[in-house]
């Protein structure tokens, strides 16, 4: 079980207690700042059903790439 206290800041506080495998498997809108709307818009975009699909989409690990990379440039 995830520590309530690390998790409490970035998720909807119904899925605070939740486990990591079920956050996983939920929509992005369990996400603090994600609403319902956001998550429609990602599967449209982009395919995200699911906060594994958001957290492993190749565009986003792409960007962060870029962008850790361009820090050392």
């Amino acid at each position: 079980m995830p520590n309530n206290d690390s998790l409490a800041n970035i998720l909807d506080k119904a899925w605070e207690k939740k486990s990591l495998k079920e956050i996983c498997a939920a929509s992005p809108s369990v996400l603090e700042g994600v609403s319902d709307a956001d998550a429609v818009k990602l599967k449209e975009a982009f395919g995200i059903k699911t906060v594994e699909d958001l957290a492993t989409c190749k565009y986003f690990l792409w960007a962060q790439a870029i962008a850790t990379l361009a820090k050392v440039e």
